[in-house]
């Protein structure tokens, strides 16, 4: 409980230090290795802001997501920002971005550029490839956007980011459809994905301006995700067929 609450405090503080929002999760270890190849992390941004903004990449994905002022959102893979600094005043005062990854360089860049920007809605985190290190049911939505095959660890990072999400929280992956080495996920393989760590899928949408898909799943409740060692990995067919 103090662990918790000590989060919860770091919670109301603006971008300062990337550090983990909660103890760690269920190790890596304990879950099998993804059946594909996983994208080397090359960019912390997947492309122009100036095209995905002509597209209003942000502003369907809020749309088809249901992302409401005052709701908690964490970007999971935030890199640049490009979703931290259009969601930020979607939520409002009264919401709070999360704004998570893995790479220091990422991370030190955006804790700065968020300083600059006078934003107070945001919290910058240090997360892990299989575990995103956040506070216990404080999550409404979370996005992905063009990283999913970059993880290295999916399926720990469904596992632990489930029990970061609030009841019937909403997860949205923004991916290519192209095999994982092209710096996308074939949908049908991100589905068995899913299910196999117990997200069920609600909405898989083609977004407009040639940015991807989305895909929408809700986090299955932490007493409703499969034990670690039962998770068995999708056979990745489209990289196979395309060799």
């Amino acid at each position: 409980m103090i662990r918790f609450a000590a989060a919860l405090v770091l919670l109301s503080l603006p971008a300062i230090a990337a550090e983990p929002l909660a103890p760690p999760g269920a190790p890596s270890e304990r879950f099998p290795r993804p059946d594909r190849p996983v994208a080397e992390i090359v960019a912390p941004q997947w492309a122009h802001e100036r095209e995905r903004d002509k597209a209003d990449e942000v502003g369907q994905v809020v749309r088809l997501m249901r992302i409401a002022p005052g709701e908690t959102v964490a970007d999971i893979g935030a890199g640049s920002g490009y979703y931290v600094f259009r969601l930020s005043p979607r939520v409002g005062p009264q919401g709070r971005i999360l704004a998570q990854d893995i790479t220091p360089d990422y991370l030190a860049d955006l804790e700065r550029r968020l300083a600059e920007s006078g934003l107070s809605n945001v919290t910058v985190v240090r997360g892990e490839a299989h575990d995103p290190r956040l506070p216990p049911g404080s999550v409404d939505a979370a996005v992905l956007v063009h990283m999913y095959h970059e993880i290295a660890q999916p399926f720990g990072l469904l596992w632990n980011l489930a029990a970061a999400m609030k009841p019937g929280g909403r997860v949205g992956i923004v991916d290519a459809d192209a095999i994982p080495s092209r710096h996308g996920t074939p949908p049908k393989l991100l589905r068995c994905e899913l299910a196999a760590v117990g997200y069920r899928e609600l909405s898989m949408t083609r977004l407009k301006g040639g940015v991807g898909y989305l895909a929408v799943f809700e986090a299955p409740s932490p007493d409703q995700r499969p034990a670690p060692e039962t998770i068995r990995p999708c056979r990745d067919e489209a990289t196979r067929e395309r060799r």
